[in-house]
């Protein structure tokens, strides 16, 4: 099967499509009005010719009756006549042709004489067709000039207006990568009394989006904040007050219950501060490999633990064990044995044996109190890796291994690439 050939990837822009096809109307304008000037002057100019030789003719044939001179350029049956100008007077017709003469462009007239012979007159052509030259000199090189000016002022209109576009399309962007501060702020939105062409409307609409977006997205992240702030203190009290029961089952649940409610505040703490971005690194030169090791041990999920190529970077140790860690937890206990944790220079996977990651978690991302299946938690371990591994300058993706079973790879900035 073959294969189309494919156009560069500059020809899909929307200021060449606009250029393209202004160059072809311009072209086609051009071509057919220098067509209707070329046919109506050549027109006129061989008619004007083939007037002066009738007339000619006429002359010399009176000359002819009376007997008398014929006059230049006229004379009886001239060798270099046009056989079929020639035929045509041999039969009684007279006729106009324009040819050639000594190569000359020539206009010849031609008409019956007595004896069957053929009475032809020539005039001189040259200037005639000197003209049509000229003209259509002229016609190509204004319909080029035209067509130049056109393209450039198209161009120039067009780019305008993509530029305008492509602003537009950089700030949805960097909105969509979380900087929800940014807006279009097209100079045609913020003066009212000005018209506004349909880039602006849509600039506007972007930036009325993004502003609507930020004002719901700024309001639940304090919403976040506050509800976690004022859970902290009841819970630090009832968490005392737990540890004061008897010993026992109900006892043990109580406290199971506390913990985890604990441990939910302290994640919507996290998360919060994630959203607000006031989190500051810590760096320092670390191996990956101990990390991996020591991460496996403070879960004692009894995770394998492979280092293929161990490297040093520089990042947040405590931010890379969270990351780790969250990691390591949701393939216990959402996928299935065994889990692997995999240190390959920059690279660390976790992968485990179970069903996967759901199919919004690989083409979306974590979502903060979402889950499936009846998967226990609140979402927000993976939500929280996410935001840590942003804040290391890391990316953290999520896919299904071929085989089978969830893959989470963090990338960290390679310490050899950045040397």
């Amino acid at each position: 099967m073959t294969r189309r050939p494919r156009l560069p990837a500059w020809t899909a822009s929307l200021t060449w499509k606009a250029v393209a096809f202004l160059a072809v109307i311009c072209c086609a304008l051009a071509a057919l009005l220098g067509v209707l000037v070329h046919v109506s002057v050549t027109h006129q100019t061989v008619r004007e010719a083939r007037d002066r030789a009738l007339d000619r003719l006429d002359e010399a044939a009176e000359a002819f009756r009376a007997g008398g001179r014929l006059g230049p350029g006229a004379s009886l049956d001239p060798p270099e006549l046009p056989a079929s100008l020639r035929a045509l007077a041999v039969h009684g017709e007279r006729g106009t042709m324009v040819g050639r003469h000594d190569t000359r462009p020539t206009m010849w007239a031609a008409g019956p004489a007595a004896g069957g012979k053929a009475l032809a007159v020539r005039i001189d052509y040259a200037q005639g067709a000197r003209t049509i030259d000229g003209l259509d000199r002229a016609i190509v090189g204004s319909s080029a000039l035209a067509i130049g000016a056109t393209l450039l002022v198209g161009a120039f209109a067009v780019t305008r207006v993509t530029r305008r576009l492509h602003t537009t399309a950089r700030v949805a962007r960097r909105i969509s990568a979380g900087a929800l501060d940014a807006r279009v702020d097209d100079v045609r939105t913020r003066d009212r009394g000005r018209r506004q062409d349909e880039v602006a409307a849509v600039a506007g609409a972007l930036d009325s989006m993004a502003s609507s977006l930020q004002a719901r997205i700024l309001t639940e992240q304090r919403f976040t904040a506050d509800v976690a702030h004022e859970l902290r203190t009841p819970l630090t009290g009832l968490h005392a007050a737990a540890e004061l029961l008897p010993p026992g089952r109900p006892t043990e649940l109580v406290r199971d219950r506390v913990a985890a409610l604990r441990t939910l505040t302290e994640d919507l703490l996290e998360i919060s501060r994630l959203d607000a971005r006031s989190e500051r690194v810590d760096l320092d030169a670390t191996f990956l490999g101990p990390v991996a090791e020591r991460v496996v041990r403070a879960s004692g999920t009894g995770t394998a633990v492979q280092v293929v190529r161990d490297v040093c970077v520089v990042t947040d140790r405590r931010r890379l064990e969270r990351v780790l860690g969250n990691l390591v937890v949701n393939a216990h206990r959402h996928g299935a044995g065994p889990v692997e944790l995999t240190v390959d220079g920059p690279v660390i996977t976790v992968r485990d044996h179970g069903e996967g990651y759901p199919d919004y978690l690989v083409e979306h991302g974590p979502q903060r109190f979402r889950t499936e299946g009846g998967a226990k938690g609140h979402g927000l371990g993976l939500t929280i890796a996410r935001g840590q591994a942003e804040i290391l300058g890391a990316s953290l993706r999520f896919t299904n291994a071929p085989d089978g079973g969830a893959l989470a790879t963090l990338t960290l900035p390679d310490p050899e690439a950045s040397g």
